[in-house]
């Protein structure tokens, strides 16, 4: 299962590549506001309206606004690709895993039984306090 899910992250990780490096232009024919074709590598085709620009005749010439509009989107790809610096992955790495380190022994617990007094004396008593300032606990 895992090597499965690597390959097919291999082949996006393809796509992402191929397609950052390709240049697309994207051709629309808008006739008013509505747009009529879009073509992608091609130059869209234009309406019956675009045809009937102007009709000039011998005795009268007939000419309108045009409504028709042509847009031209071109998205231009990456021209070179510039692999990354492995000195700045390799002291990222290195953070990461001391900070991980630091992080898992952080919260490291004693052994179990283990008693940290136990070869603790107290101080000799000069003078016993309790009776000194005639204090008990009842």
């Amino acid at each position: 299962m895992k090597g499965f899910i690597h390959k097919i992250a291999a082949v996006f990780m393809t796509f992402v590549v191929l397609l950052s490096t390709m240049s697309f232009t994207i051709n629309m024919h808008c006739c008013g506001d509505s747009i009529r074709d879009i073509s992608l590598l091609d130059k869209a085709e234009a309406c019956s309206m675009d045809m009937q620009k102007s009709l000039t005749t011998p005795d009268c010439t007939i000419s309108s606004e045009d409504c028709c509009s042509d847009k031209c989107i071109v998205i231009e790809g990456q021209g070179q690709l510039k692999p990354t610096s492995s000195t700045t992955v390799i002291e990222q790495q290195a953070f990461v895993a001391a900070f991980i380190y630091t992080y898992l022994n952080l919260f490291e617990g004693l052994e179990k039984g283990f008693v940290p007094f136990r070869d603790y004396e107290p101080p000799l008593l000069t003078s016993d306090v309790q009776v000194l300032y005639e204090t008990y606990l009842i």
